[in-house]
C-alpha cells in the first residue's frame, strides 16, 4: 500500500485517500478511512447503500437528500456521519449545505451525485410536467451540484466527482422517453469533465448501473435482466473507484450486452431490443 498523498489546502497539509493512478484512468482510492465523501441522494437505494458501506470502511460521510428523516435514521449511531438535507433543484439550498460542510470538514475529497428520479413514459403518455421534473432533478440538479463544488475542487490538488447515470443512457429504450435522454446527457457530461479535470489530477467517475432493486424500480412491470441489490451496486461502485476506473458499470453481463447492442446497425438494434423486451 502506498503512503498517503500529501497536499496543501488553504495553507494546511492534509492527507488524501488517493494514490498514483498507474495505468488506471483515475487516481486509485488507496483507503476510505478518514476520506471525506459527500453523497448527494443518500436517503434510499444506491445512495443509501453506498453511504452505509463508506461508513463501514471508516469514511466521513455527509448524507444529503430531501428526506431529512431518512438521513437522520441513516446517520444514527455513526460518529462520522453528517445528515445534511438538501434539494438539488434549489441552487441556494446546495450552496448553504456546501458552506456548512466545509466549515465542519475544511475540504471534501469526493462528491458522489446519486440523486435522480425514474419514470416510465412513451409517446402516447407524454407529459411535460413529468418531463420537467425529470430534467430538474436528473440533469439541472447535477449541474447545480457541479456549480457549487467545482470552484473548491479546482483549488485542491486532489479530489473526485462521481455521477450516477444509467445504462438507459447508452441508447434509446422503450418507456424511457424522458428518463433516458437525461441519463445520456450525464454520460456525455462525465466524458467532457474528464477532458478538463483529469489532466489536473482529479478523478471523474461515470457510474452506469443496470437494474438495481430500489424504490425507483419496484413498480416496473417488465422483466429486469441482471437485477441486483443496492448493496451489490454499492460494492461495485467503491470497487471501481478503488481500481481507478472511469466507467463503472454493472452487472457486467447485462451492461456489456447493452454496450454491444448500441454498436449494431439501427435496423438490428431496434429488432433486438423489441424482441428482448416485447415492447
Amino acid at each position: 500500500m502506498t503512503p498517503a498523498s500529501l497536499v496543501s489546502i488553504a495553507g494546511e497539509t492534509t492527507t488524501t485517500p488517493f494514490s498514483h493512478r498507474g495505468f488506471a484512468m483515475n487516481p486509485r482510492v488507496r483507503s476510505w478511512k478518514g476520506a471525506r465523501v459527500w453523497v448527494i441522494g443518500a436517503s434510499t437505494g444506491i445512495g443509501a447503500a453506498t453511504a452505509s458501506l463508506l461508513l463501514s470502511k471508516g469514511a466521513h460521510v455527509a448524507l444529503s437528500a430531501r428526506n431529512a428523516t431518512a438521513l437522520k435514521n441513516l446517520a444514527r449511531n455513526h460518529a462520522h456521519a453528517i445528515a445534511l438535507p438538501v434539494d438539488i433543484t434549489q441552487l441556494a439550498d446546495l450552496k448553504s449545505a456546501h458552506s456548512s460542510l466545509l466549515a465542519q470538514w475544511g475540504h471534501i475529497d469526493i462528491v458522489l451525485i446519486v440523486a435522480g428520479i425514474y419514470n416510465e413514459m412513451r409517446a402516447d403518455t407524454l407529459d411535460m410536467k413529468q418531463i420537467n421534473d425529470v430534467l430538474d432533478i436528473n440533469l439541472r440538479g447535477v449541474f447545480h451540484c457541479l456549480d457549487v463544488v467545482m470552484p473548491d475542487l479546482l483549488k485542491q490538488q486532489h479530489g473526485g466527482i462521481g455521477i450516477v447515470s444509467s445504462v438507459a443512457g447508452y441508447s434509446g429504450l422503450p418507456k424511457a422517453l424522458a428518463y433516458g435522454p437525461t441519463k445520456a446527457a450525464l454520460i456525455n457530461l462525465c466524458e467532457s469533465l474528464y477532458f478538463d479535470l483529469s489532466r489536473r489530477g482529479h478523478a471523474i467517475y461515470l457510474i452506469n448501473p443496470g437494474f438495481v432493486k430500489t424504490p425507483a424500480t419496484a413498480n416496473n412491470d417488465f422483466k429486469m435482466p441482471g437485477l441486483i441489490s443496492a448493496e451489490e451496486a454499492a460494492r461495485e461502485i467503491l470497487s471501481g473507484m478503488e481500481r481507478g476506473q472511469f466507467h463503472i458499470h454493472f452487472p457486467k453481463g447485462f451492461t456489456n450486452w447493452l454496450r454491444f447492442a448500441r454498436l449494431l446497425p439501427y435496423r438490428w438494434y431496434f429488432h433486438l431490443i423489441h424482441k428482448v423486451t416485447g415492447l
